[in-house]
Formats: structure tokens, sequence, C-alpha cells
């Protein structure tokens, strides 16, 4: 479909006079070439097109700015109505139907600003395509060059680079107080819900699905998903202690979705590559992973191994930190865990199980690198915001943004990682533009992964079910970013490909 139809079948009728007009702008230059005869485009015709086109950026600039602002106030609005709410409920003789309702009353004024949110965001993606789609028009036909120009402009008025993501923490916490009515995610025994549901000697069952999501559906499926799970907030400064805390925690120094990096080896066979491929049982993957910026100096070693269902056994993930300034000698067998597994013993830090553990499996994972001589091969780098109840894990859904997969091997005489166990040209500064289009694939859709731990015999919530099977995923059962980038990248050095390939080249955008 092209854009002017698009644009026509996805505007907000309410917001109608506030969108790029870019059927005039379109009719313009058409008419005033036809009109100059040999597709001439005179001065004061650019001069004109130009003063129209400004005049298009400053309105769409001001009204998004407007309902941004109109927005955050009424986010503001929820949460001093919240804390009225909660100072009433706790008064001698509250009543607890009438605090029932205005905390009713409440999640649908939230349900009406993600509504609002989810139509800004369509409003900023919509309007960002017509203003470039109509400079490339215009430069394509006229031979005048305006891209530049009209890109220092936009960056004066930058409509399009409004981060929702902060928001989104906002009204996750607004959902999850309400849905609670006021109370924590706890039961009053201290337990989770996961755990008071569960009971003791029951049996689960275990579930992971992998789907795609086209980027005009990724703030829907947020804005979506949010009116169930808070948002998992993770610390980005403290690598030690890294993990999910719940967004009720949040603070400057924490990141709703954090940039997380990892390097996948292998060798020159692209043995780890087959065995993932084709599910063999036993089959490994080994990574290097961090979190945040690539000046992070604690990084997991990572191995993922698969079992068949036939063993009776789960395929299973396991890792171990390791300070930057070793892996090199870590990789080359120059180094080991004993010195800092003494340290943990003799702090306690700690218990003997944990740190044999940890030994056995660094040891294990280094004799693997070496003797099947593993070197980087690809980078995956991607921005993560995960979905949880505290404590509970029946349902956790997490969304993988601006998925980038970078070569790192030394092929073709070209030194990528040379004998670093990582390239050092890149950090975390998507879309990277810097480097060679063979070196790099930028994945169109972000990635939706559902974890769902159910009891044997129940199904799963509904609005899981609904999410699933609504226009805004496409499924894409076993997806792998590793798989993918070895794929695509190294083409040439595959000999088996993964079977959503094909799936690649269609729209999968639904009604």
């Amino acid at each position: 479909m092209k854009y002017g139809a698009t644009l026509l079948e996805s505007l907000n009728p309410e917001w109608r006079f506030f969108y790029i007009e870019y059927g005039q702008l379109k009719t313009f230059l058409k008419d005033r070439l036809k009109i100059n005869g040999n597709g001439q485009f005179t001065e004061s015709d650019e001069t004109e097109f130009v003063n129209m086109l400004e005049n298009e950026l400053d309105k769409v600039y001001s009204f998004q700015k407007l309902k941004s602002g109109e927005i955050q106030r009424h986010v503001k609005y929820c949460e001093h109505s919240i804390e009225e709410i909660g100072k009433a409920s706790n008064e001698v003789g509250a009543d607890p139907a009438e605090v029932s309702m205005r905390y009713l009353n409440v999640e649908n004024e939230i349900n009406g600003i993600i509504v609002e949110v989810n139509e800004l965001a369509k409003f900023q993606r919509l309007n960002f395509a017509g203003f470039i789609k109509i400079v490339k028009k215009h430069d394509k036909h006229t031979g005048i060059p305006l891209k530049t120009m009209f890109s220092l402009r936009l960056s004066k008025k930058p409509f399009y680079k409004e981060n929702f993501d902060p928001l989104l923490l906002k009204l996750s916490r607004l959902c999850e107080i309400v849905r609670n009515g006021g109370k924590t995610a706890t039961s009053s025994s201290g337990k989770s819900a996961s755990a008071a549901a569960a009971g003791a000697g029951q049996s689960f069952v275990r579930q992971t699905t992998k789907y795609w999501v086209h980027p005009d559906n990724v703030m829907e499926l947020k804005l979506f998903v949010l009116k169930h799970l808070p948002v998992l907030v993770y610390k980005a400064q403290a690598p030690k202690t890294f993990g999910p805390k719940t967004d009720a925690d949040a603070d400057s120094d924490e990141s709703v979705d954090p940039a997380i990096t990892s390097i996948y080896f292998d060798n020159d066979d692209l043995q780890l590559y087959l065995g993932r491929l084709e599910k063999s049982e036993g089959a490994e993957a080994v990574r290097l992973r961090w979190y945040g910026n690539a000046r992070n100096e604690e990084i997991f070693v990572e191995r993922k191994t698969h079992r068949e269902d036939w063993t009776g056994e789960k395929s299973v993930k396991e890792r171990f930190m390791i300070k930057e300034k070793h892996v090199n000698d870590y990789l080359n067998g120059k180094y080991n865990m004993s010195k800092y597994a003494a340290k943990l013993r003799e702090t306690g830090a700690k218990g003997e199980d944990q740190i044999n553990s940890m030994e056995q499996l660094s040891n294990e994972i280094q004799h693997t690198i070496i003797e099947k001589k593993l070197h980087p091969l690809v980078r995956t780098f991607y921005n993560r915001m995960a979905f949880q109840l505290p404590g509970d894990a029946r349902v956790r859904i997490s969304l993988d943004t601006e998925l980038t997969m970078v070569r790192e091997d030394n092929y073709d005489g070209v030194e990528r990682s040379g004998s670093n166990w990582r390239r050092t040209d890149i950090n975390t500064d998507y879309p990277f533009t810097h480097l060679a289009d063979s070196d790099v694939c930028r994945f169109p859709y972000a990635i939706l992964e559902v974890k769902l731990q159910t009891h044997v015999g129940t199904e799963p919530p509904q609005w899981v079910e609904e999410l699933i099977n609504s226009h805004l995923v496409e499924a894409v059962p076993k997806f792998s970013k590793f798989i993918h980038g070895v794929s695509t990248l190294l083409e040439s050095r595959a000999p088996l490909f993964p079977f959503w390939l094909p799936q690649m080249d269609k729209d999968i955008r639904k009604p």
C-alpha cells in the first residue's frame, strides 16, 4: 500500500487536521513540474515548497508537544487520585466498596491514557515517514537536494525522537496499583501470588514461544501487556547484582530496557551453529554477554545446552561472571577461576556447592572453547523491556527491539575482532551506521518471547491467548538470534538455513 493510502487509513479522525498534508505537497510537486515543462522546478517553486514543508513540520511538532503535555498532566492527575484514594482507604470507617469503585474509575482513566499514548506513537511514526518520503520524492523529481538541509530542520523540531518508555513505566506502576486495589503484588502471608496459587508438589508445564512484532505494532503491544503485567526495571549501573527489580524501586540510575550485547562463538566448521539449527541432542551455544555499554567490566560467560524431549531433561542455560580484563586469557587457557573461587570461599559470599558448580562450569566451557577451536563469530545487540509480576513466574514476557547482528569474525581478510574477544569499533550506538553493510544485519522486527508456567491441564490466562492470537504478532516458534545472524551475515559459509528465512519476504502485518 502506498504511503498516501496508509496515512488516510491509519490516521486518528479527531486529529486529522494535524497530520502532514502529504497529498497537498505531492500535488504541488507534480503540478509545478508539469506547468514549467521539461521537469523544471524554479527557484520560486523551491522556496514555496520549503515554506509549505516548514509549516507542516511546525504544525506536527506543536501538536505532538501539546498532546504529550496533556498526557503527562493526565498521568499526574491519576497519580494524585491514587494517593488520595490510598489515604481515604486508611481512614476509620472507610467503605471498601466505595474505595474499589474509585480505583475502578482511575483504571478507566488510565485505559484512556493508554489509548492516547498509542495514538500519539502512531502519529509520530506516520508523520516522520511522510516527511522522509516527500523529501525523497522532491529530490528525485526536481534534482534539487533538500534532504541534508531538511534533516537539520527536523533535528530542531524532533517530534520523531520522543521516547515513550518513561511514560510506559509510570503507567505500569499505576496499572499495578489499581489492579491490586492499592495493595502490593504479594499475598498477606508474604508468599508470592504464584507460590500461594501453586501449592506444594504441583506439576507444571513450562512453555516458551517466540513471535515477531512489526515496528508499527510495538507500542500497541507494550501498552496491551502493561495493563496485565508490570514492567521490570533493570539496574544498569550495578552489574554485580544485576537482575530484575519491581518498577516500584525504579530510580534515575535504572533503565526500562537496557542494552544487551552478546558475542557468540563457533569454529570454522560452524559446528555449534549446525548443532543448534538441527536441534541435536546436547547441542551447545557459547556466548559472552554484558549489559549496558562496553565499559561494563563484568562479563557473563554463558552456555546453553539443548535437550530433546525424549531424554526427559530440560534445555538449560548456565553462566558465570568474569572480569573483562581476564577474558582473553581465559579463552586462551591462561587463566581460570580458581583464584576467584578461593576468594569467594574466604569471604563466604557463596556456598560451597555454588562455588564448585561455578568452577566446574568455567572449566568445561574453557575446555570446549580450546578443544573445538571456538572464536568470536557474531554479535547480537538489542534493547529489552520485560514484564512480570514480582515473584510470580507464571507469565513472563520480554520484548527485544532494535535487534542487530554484527560480524565478529576475521574472515575474508578483514580483521574485525582481531586477536581480541570482541571488536572494539562499536559500542551500543545503534543503528551502527559506521559499519560496512556486509558486516551488519538490522533485523526489521521486534522479538516477543512469552514464557508460561501453568499447572498441568490448565490453560494460560485469557489475555495471553488474546495477545498471541492477535494481529500484533507473527509466530516464529524456534527463532534464534544467533542462527539468524550466522545465516544472513555468513551466508556463503552456512551449509543449512533456518526455516523462517522465507517469512522475511512477506508483510507480517495483519488486518
